[in-house]
């Protein structure tokens, strides 16, 4: 393991802030795309989609970093495991929706696909740029 890491294991929620910025202005665009292209049920289901990716992410890194402080072999049994059970609560809920009838159907789905798209590349620019500087410049072991 990088010893500059190990002095530091705080990096591993300091890309979380921005992720929540972002997933919050998705919600917003969410929200007003839907209500524009399918109504009310747009309106709801499309922000509730982006809302599913956001706490879905937003729990894996937590449950990732707490494993991580505890002792850094734990990582990949903890993450395996969430991911299982996020994924798992995720088909339940989705096949409940998706029996209900429920007409935000759909836009639910697409708030969920741009949930991911967005979570996902932002989260490769702020490891691309903001902590590959911070790993070039040593400002890991700061």
């Amino acid at each position: 393991m990088d010893p500059a890491a190990s002095d530091d294991r705080r990096w591993r929620l300091r890309h979380l802030p921005v992720l929540l910025g972002v997933s919050g202005v998705a919600l917003v665009v969410a929200a007003v795309l839907g209500g524009l292209l399918a109504g009310g049920v747009g309106a709801v289901g499309a922000p509730i989609g982006v809302a599913i990716v956001t706490l879905s992410y937003t729990l894996s890194t937590l449950v990732i970093a707490w494993a991580d402080s505890v002792n850094p072999q734990l990582v990949l049994a903890v993450g395996l495991a969430a991911y299982a059970t996020k994924f798992t609560l995720l088909g339940v809920i989705m096949s409940v929706v998706a029996s209900s009838g429920w007409a935000g159907l759909v836009p639910l789905c697409l708030g969920v696909a741009a949930g991911v798209v967005l979570w996902t590349g932002t989260h490769i620019w702020w490891i691309s740029t903001v902590h590959a500087r911070r790993v070039r410049g040593g400002e890991m072991s700061r």
